[in-house]
């Protein structure tokens, strides 16, 4: 397609809209309302899934050894559990440190303990994808000179169903929201277009290639899309950055944490864009396509 003829299907876009105003008006404001919505739910879910994962990535294993082992058997199992598939990091703790630290939550009666020290090594263990935790402590089980292999069992697999259900959930509601999104602007639309069916068939009886009449309805559409996620954009990125402003101090060292406003608002705000830009070039399609059979 040649400029020139890009800039007149342009030039016609902005003028259909200025002339059916009203249409106009209503389109864009169903493109608003609803991105509004699937912005909003975006931002909940995600920040959702950010504290979900932090409660993930905090599954450790805990590898108590045999108090009998000595250095080098120590060592040897330290490496064994490092080679094993699907473990990201092993930290090592003395039998020292291990009964420091249970000094400190249960109190100093128990430092006469430091003369005969009854405890083993530890190693912690995380693994690559935390689903795999039970998995893992298990075959770290098996290994020799493992005292005790540690993990939440039973409470873990609960947690995880929950938060992959929590997931599925979610995304189940954003496309459902998503989908009703369209089928309602598109519906929009496609009243704006029916009040032009007569101009279309003029177009197509004076010879008038689908193409030629088609795309200033996609470009008109592309323009309801992008003047009705402006608001939403605005409105969710304001919002959020003050919410982060008040809450995120409050929350430093807690669990739940806010996602930082930056890349996340230039994603979400790239996000709604894109959906608003779509919706309307799909809803202008669909309906502009039953007016080019004449």
């Amino acid at each position: 397609m040649k400029i020139r003829t890009l800039g007149r299907h342009t030039r016609e876009s902005l003028k259909s809209i200025s002339r059916n105003r009203w249409m106009t008006f209503a389109s864009v404001s169903a493109v608003t309302v609803t991105l509004l919505l699937v912005g909003v739910f975006l931002v909940i879910m995600m920040n959702l899934n950010l504290a979900a994962s932090s409660l993930e990535n905090d599954v450790e294993i805990k590898v108590v050894t045999d108090p009998a082992a000595d250095e080098a058997t120590v060592k040897k199992l330290e490496q064994q559990v490092k080679n094993t598939p699907g473990v990201s990091e092993v930290v090592y703790s003395s039998r020292e440190a291990e009964l420091e630290t249970l000094i400190k939550s249960f109190g100093d009666e128990l430092d006469l303990y430091k003369q005969n020290n009854p405890l083993g090594d530890a190693f912690f263990v995380k693994a690559e994808n935390p689903q795999q935790t039970s998995e893992i402590a298990k075959k770290i089980d098996t290994y020799d000179y493992t005292d005790k292999v540690v993990y939440g069992e039973g409470k873990i697999e609960k947690l995880f169903n929950v938060l992959n259900m929590s997931r599925n959930v979610g995304l189940v509601l954003i496309l459902a929201l998503l989908f009703t999104a369209m089928f309602l602007i598109s519906n929009t639309i496609r009243i704006t277009i029916v009040a032009r069916g007569r101009e279309i068939e003029i177009m197509k009886l004076v010879g008038a290639t689908n193409n030629f009449v088609r795309i200033p309805f996609l470009i008109e559409g592309i323009w309801l899309g992008v003047l009705g996620a402006i608001l939403p954009m605005l409105l969710i990125s304001v919002t959020y950055i003050k919410l982060y402003n008040v809450w995120q101090p409050k929350l430093d060292g807690q669990m739940f944490q806010l996602l930082s406003t930056t890349p996340f608002i230039y994603q979400l705000n790239g996000l709604l864009l894109f959906m608003g830009v779509f919706i309307g070039i799909w809803g202008s399609f669909m309906s502009v396509r039953k007016f080019l059979k004449v």
